[in-house]
């Protein structure tokens, strides 16, 4: 291998590196501000937001901005059941970076206070 091909070669490997890390980068951006957005959406019954509660199970955001979220109620009859989506729908899509919103209501496994931050124990006073 000649001096010119290695160095050839140790660019484009640097390059991938950066293209990876700028990725990963703009990933974590906007994954932290989709949870900043989580956190603007609250149960209108419980002075928490909803992902302090534990009421987000998964948020998924691909390479094209396409985010999804598994997300879950307190309880089933929850009187703001059909509408706690689209808040969450809406308070996602104004994220800069996200394209597409789509949000999967699931009861399995159910929530429970076990799955609430130390945050949300906090404002319910629950220790």
């Amino acid at each position: 291998m000649l001096m010119s091909d290695a160095l050839n070669t140790s660019e484009t490997e640097s390059v991938a590196v950066d293209d990876r890390t700028a990725e990963a980068i703009e990933n974590e951006r906007l994954t932290n501000d989709i949870i900043k957005a989580l956190k603007t959406v609250y149960d209108p019954e419980i002075p928490a937001d909803i992902y302090e509660l534990g009421l987000i199970y998964r948020v998924d955001v691909s390479d094209e901005g396409v985010v999804e979220i598994d997300m879950t109620l307190t309880a089933p009859g929850c009187p703001v059941a059909g509408e706690m989506p689209i808040w969450v729908k809406n308070a996602v899509s104004a994220v800069p970076g996200v394209s597409e919103v789509k949000v999967n209501m699931v009861f399995n496994p159910p929530w429970d206070q076990s799955r609430m931050s130390d945050e949300a124990r906090v404002a319910l006073d629950m220790w």
